[in-house]
């Protein structure tokens, strides 16, 4: 216990110790599909969840698909540490690489080579979507992201998340599946929900 206790005070004195000069603690990640449109589907997710990774390829995109000059689509980070090591990293260093204007890059990567998530990973999708590797390693050991990965969570907790993915449709939680978020933006379109 002693060691652990060891162990966890030299991590965090090295997180201290990290030069966060250039670091933002906001998020840059940016709207898919209009940022102007009306219509905002935010998905609440989580990269270590494998109900997640099959979502972003069966619901997630082909809605961009068939509605992106119609909807904003805004991601939330919702890391189920309890069940997943590595999700909390992995939702950072997402933030990391949307600095770098590649944050749906990362997403995509991070779904597409899911197994093989781990800490050193990380720092490999970096690497392969060419990131400054010397600012990325910089972010995602200061945790300077932490605040803002962990923020999108207590607003999902707010909202009545309690598992990932989980969808909104202008405001509205919307039972996961491709079909009924389609029909949720169609009700919308045609004036059936409350826009907001």
């Amino acid at each position: 216990m002693k060691r652990f206790a060891i162990v966890i005070a030299f991590s965090l004195a090295l997180v201290a110790c990290t030069d966060t000069s250039g670091l933002s603690k906001d998020s840059s990640a940016p709207i898919r599909g209009n940022p102007d449109a009306v219509i905002a589907v935010t998905e609440f997710a989580d990269l270590q969840c494998p109900a997640c990774r099959a979502a972003h390829g069966k619901i997630s995109t082909p809605i961009l698909e068939k509605y992106g000059a119609q909807i904003r689509f805004e991601y939330k980070h919702f890391p189920l540490r309890s069940l997943h090591r590595f999700a909390l990293e992995a939702a950072m260093a997402s933030e990391c690489a949307a600095d770098q204007g590649k944050f749906w890059e990362y997403i995509d990567l991070v779904y597409a080579q899911q197994e093989k998530l781990g800490v050193d990973q990380l720092s490999r999708w970096a690497t392969a979507l060419a990131l400054d590797e010397a600012l990325f390693t910089r972010c995602l050991k200061s945790q300077i992201k932490r605040d803002t990965v962990l923020a999108d969570y207590e607003e999902g907790k707010a909202l009545g998340v309690s598992g990932t993915p989980t969808y909104f449709v202008s405001g509205q939680k919307v039972e996961t599946g491709f079909d009924t978020l389609s029909a949720a933006i169609e009700a919308v379109l045609g004036g059936g929900m409350q826009k907001l």
